[in-house]
């Protein structure tokens, strides 16, 4: 899933919230009433303008250093069109910000001596098969939290994103049948899938379901107790933060997407507050405030030491500060520098949130922001200003407005993109058979069963396992046509791509996303489907 980014804030009493795409004016939490050095009064107004700017409903913000939480707020509100401000307390879905949890419940057992990093993961899943033999025997538990498996970025995704009925099982043997993009280790691709497999590990090692067995080691120990392990225990709660995605390019709410078969990667649903928490620990090298050792120093250090190098791209000009001088993937975190300090950092992405926690080990400092908007730009222009006050950048930069103009110019292409790439099909081109003839269902190695039918006068595709992932065919040039999702939100429309065996009938169909901008998640490229023959029965 995509990586995001984050915010952090001041101290200042924070007056009264503005109108926000349609929000009703609300009167925020009461700042702290302690100062923070090195944070100015006016970094409440950022936190304000990137709301507006950016379209956000809700943030909430956590910052500490040293060990004190200087802030856990919120920001907003928790669901558009209705009053209830976003509190301390309010639960937001991290998704991949999980992905530290599990690394963490690991570099515990590895503590306890249950695990090493360097296991064969076969050593603890003696079922565990990649797609290559040699793969399978050489995979450690460590290459499970690097992306450097060979797989291709988000490779799978579809087994579990959007929400599926494949159960957690299920994916880790269905991994056999996903082809590597590249040798192993030999370069970084993004994945998710692996880290379902290192929450099973947990699970065998600790004889506990991966909520569980996180509770037990982090959360209680750490007193998050809003904490959830799951979205339908967040909704089950009374303060959570309802998802938000742009629809036509208007934010509106969505429905929340439940992930119970990938926990080991998206799992974790917390606030501002118990976030602080968590990253005290971490700028504390394992150790809770009461001083019990619950991470060993040596295996914090582990998960934020360099395993797998990550290419750096050249950022648009007006960003070039932005550009790190080593880019690189540890054990659940990304590590970077900024100013000559290294980050630990990690993104989150799901239907509708987005998120971002980073740190700053030489400077005991955290910043977490969890938002119910899918908005990277938001959260990236609102660390950077809260990281220049508090590493004091002498030269004050208006990130809000630079990213918010990249966002806008970028959006601006795509769709520029998009209108050529209409303009130049062969609009008077016909299918090669009857829309009828292409009606049947698919199969693919890995995902397993799609469906195309005639539906009340339109042609439905349908995958078999993924509720929601079902949209009209509609003609675009040749064999080609276009997949347009029933739900809107998910800005994966899809191009559905069928190729001919000499005799006519269909021999393969392929998809690939019409959008730049759709989540990678939607892997749809990884897909080859080819025809279900149909069994005769006497």
């Amino acid at each position: 899933m995509k990586m995001n980014r984050k915010f952090a804030a001041a101290a200042c009493a924070l007056a009264v919230w503005g109108t926000l795409a349609g929000a009703p004016v609300m009167t925020a939490q009461a700042a702290d009433a302690t100062p923070i050095p090195a944070v100015r009064p006016a970094l409440a107004d950022d936190v304000r303008r990137a709301l507006q700017t950016f379209e956000v409903p809700g943030m909430a913000v956590a910052i500490v250093s040293h060990g004190e939480v200087l802030w856990a707020r919120g920001f907003g509100v928790r669901k558009l069109g209705e009053p209830t401000p976003v509190d301390g307390k309010t639960l937001f879905e991290v998704a991949s910000n999980s992905k530290a949890f599990t690394a963490a419940t690991l570099a515990m057992l590895v503590d306890e001596g249950k695990l090493a990093w360097n296991d064969p993961v076969t050593k603890h899943l003696p079922g565990f098969q990649m797609y290559d033999s040699y793969v399978t025997g050489q995979m450690t538990v460590r290459d499970l939290l690097t992306h450097r498996s060979g797989l291709g970025l988000g490779a799978g995704d579809l087994l579990w994103w959007p929400s599926t009925q494949f159960s957690t099982d299920e994916i880790i043997d269905r991994l056999r049948y996903v082809k590597p993009a590249t040798s192993f280790r030999a370069s970084y691709a993004y994945d998710n899938l692996l880290y379902i497999v290192a929450g099973k590990i947990i699970a065998a090692k600790t004889g506990k379901p991966w909520g569980e067995a996180v509770q037990e080691r982090i959360l209680t120990p750490l007193g998050m107790s809003d904490t959830k392990t799951s979205v339908a225990d967040m909704l089950a709660s009374s303060d959570y933060s309802a998802p938000h995605s742009k629809i036509h390019d208007k934010i509106a709410v969505v429905k929340p997407m439940p992930v119970p078969n990938a926990v080991g990667a998206v799992g974790i649903n917390t606030s501002a507050e118990d976030i602080a928490r968590w990253m005290n620990l971490l700028l504390k090298q394992g150790k809770t405030p009461d001083g019990k050792q619950l991470i060993s120093a040596k295996q914090v250090a582990e998960l934020w030491s360099e395993q797998t190098p990550m290419p750096i791209k050249e950022p648009k000009p007006p960003l070039a500060a932005t550009k790190p001088n080593f880019l690189s993937y540890g054990l659940g975190f990304q590590l970077r520098d900024y100013k000559g300090h290294k980050i630990a950092m990690h993104g989150g992405a799901l239907q509708g949130f987005y998120s971002t926690v980073l740190m700053v080990p030489d400077q005991e400092l955290g910043i977490a922001i969890l938002t119910n908007a899918e908005n990277s730009p938001a959260m990236a222009s609102l660390y950077y200003t809260i990281l220049d006050a508090f590493l004091d950048v002498p030269q004050k930069t208006d990130w809000i407005g630079l990213y918010a103009a990249q966002e806008a110019a970028m959006h601006k292409e795509e769709l520029e993109r998009q209108g050529k790439e209409r303009k130049a099909r062969v609009a008077s081109s016909k299918p090669s058979l009857p829309l009828a003839s292409y009606d049947g269902e698919y199969e693919d190695a890995w995902y397993g069963k799609a469906s195309i039918r005639a539906e009340g006068g339109k042609r439905i595709m349908r995958f078999e396992r993924t509720p929601d992932l079902s949209g009209e065919l509609e003609h675009f040039q040749h064999d080609t046509f276009i997949v347009r999702w029933k739900e809107r939100n998910f800005n994966a429309d899809a191009y559905v791509t069928f190729a001919l065996n000499p005799d006519g009938s269909i021999e393969r169909m392929k998809m690939a996303p019409i959008s730049t901008e759709t989540d990678f998640s939607y892997d749809f490229r990884d897909l080859t489907f080819t025809p279900v023959k149909a069994t005769s029965t006497k």
